[in-house]
């Protein structure tokens, strides 16, 4: 479960993206922040692993406490929800890491689509040790590269082609309800981490897409879709 605080000075608009959060699997509102002391004392909890950071508040801006919330505060990522359209905010919201930037006012589908992103990019790093340029272009890129670029036999170390064919025969043959990489691993005979790797890889050729699924208990699980069936 990701801990969300919310930093917006409207409680109006608090309130909506509250309800927003609400409508996500995998979130929680921990904290909401009137303003930047506010929100400054509610991150010294150590409760916050995502903040929506509003631009505008009353004491201070939110650009300019982006420097502070990085020295502070490294382990909290940031998406602003703002009206600020101007280049210098944007350019320093891009120099601090904020992973998303949404323009108000935010439709329900936009906001949806930061979250889930948010979500699936934290587990992606959780469930991996290490990577290869093709799974790194596609978590960067999120499109990553597109099929008509990738010659049959120039993909990255560790994907063999006739693996690959098989891959996506099991994929072919039962796509409705998803595989994780551990029941791919199984009928592959290989192991999960090999299993996720040539998934991963799929992705990045657009073939699969990959969603977060939650079950009664446990973490979030991973589960790949064959696109185009």
């Amino acid at each position: 479960m990701i801990n969300v605080a919310i930093a917006e000075d409207d409680f109006r608009i608090a309130s909506i993206h509250e309800q927003f959060l609400e409508k996500v699997e995998g979130v929680r509102v921990v904290n909401k922040a009137l303003n930047a002391s506010q929100m400054i004392d509610q991150l010294a909890k150590g409760e916050t692993d995502l903040i929506l950071l509003d631009n505008f508040m009353p004491d201070e801006c939110g650009a300019s406490l982006l420097p502070l919330i990085r020295e502070r505060f490294p382990e909290v990522d940031i998406i602003m929800i703002t009206a600020a359209t101007e280049k210098e905010v944007v350019e320093v919201a891009l120099k601090y890491g904020v992973v998303d930037y949404l323009i108000k006012p935010v439709t329900f589908e936009r906001f949806q689509h930061a979250i889930k992103t948010y979500l699936n990019r934290k587990a992606f790093i959780q469930d991996n040790d290490s990577y290869n340029q093709a799974v790194i272009d596609q978590f960067f890129h999120r499109k990553g590269w597109k099929e008509k670029e990738i010659q049959k036999d120039s993909h990255p170390k560790g994907i063999d082609q006739l693996t690959l064919e098989k891959v996506e025969g099991l994929l072919d043959n039962d796509y409705q309800d998803g595989w994780t990489a551990e029941q791919m691993g199984e009928q592959m005979g290989a192991s999960r981490t090999t299993a996720r790797r040539y998934l991963e890889y799929m992705i990045s050729l657009e073939k699969v897409k990959a969603e977060l699924e939650y079950g009664m208990v446990g973490r979030p699980e991973r589960k790949y879709y064959r696109i185009g069936n």
